[in-house]
């Protein structure tokens, strides 16, 4: 019974149905004594890399990204409170945010979400971001990545000026930082000094991951 729940958790989630019938099915996972942890990795993170596999094969598109974070935002909101309990493996701690001057936040959102679903542990600072702020926060949660976002061209420069004051602040070294957004390119990235650029979500989360991996 269990292991058909939990694929149609996988179905709901990676066909895009409706919120309520994921939530109702996450809330019957969890009276059924289903382990918080394996709702989590057999149910949504199954669901959510079918999502992401549809996006790279161009079955999805960005709005179908936007609606799949959302219905795993309604699904964290009933199992958040349990995940702590459970002790869900926490894969790294990221630092997000959208650059100051920018106040675009649609694909930081997803990334989010599709991190927390990965795992991570993601402090959102939300947009129009101060570098001081970027950096308190990395102090403060001694995240490994740092994930910078821009739309616009005229405040992708705002990133190398964060990236300058982490080496200021002499925590470069054990920071990875990403950035992305519609105003970033991979050579971009190489000439401010970024570790990588993500081209979408997706492709970010995954390399997340692999860094993590490397640790």
């Amino acid at each position: 019974m269990s292991v058909n729940l939990l694929q149609n958790i996988v179905t709901t989630l990676s066909e895009l149905e409706d919120s309520g019938k994921i939530k109702r099915l996450v809330q019957e996972a969890l009276s059924q004594g289903i382990p918080v942890a394996q709702i989590v990795e057999a149910g949504l993170r199954k669901g959510l890399d079918a999502i992401g596999k549809k996006y790279e094969h161009g079955e999805y598109f960005l709005s179908e990204l936007l609606f799949g974070a959302a219905l795993m935002n309604d699904a964290f909101e009933i199992l958040e409170p349990h995940l702590k309990l459970a002790g869900v493996e926490n894969k790294g701690t990221i630092v997000l945010g959208t650059v100051r001057g920018d106040m675009h936040d649609i694909g930081k959102n997803i990334f989010g979400m599709f991190a927390k679903a990965a795992g991570f542990d993601v402090h959102d600072l939300g947009v129009d971001v101060e570098p001081a702020c970027f950096i308190e926060k990395l102090k403060e949660t001694e995240a490994e990545i740092l994930a910078l976002s821009a739309l616009l061209t005229t405040t992708r420069q705002e990133m190398k000026t964060i990236i300058d004051q982490l080496s200021h602040a002499g925590i470069r070294v054990k920071v990875r930082v990403m950035v992305g957004g519609n105003a970033v390119t991979k050579d971009f990235a190489k000439e401010i000094g970024a570790d990588y650029a993500a081209i979408d979500a997706v492709e970010g989360v995954e390399m997340c991951k692999r860094w993590m991996m490397e640790k």
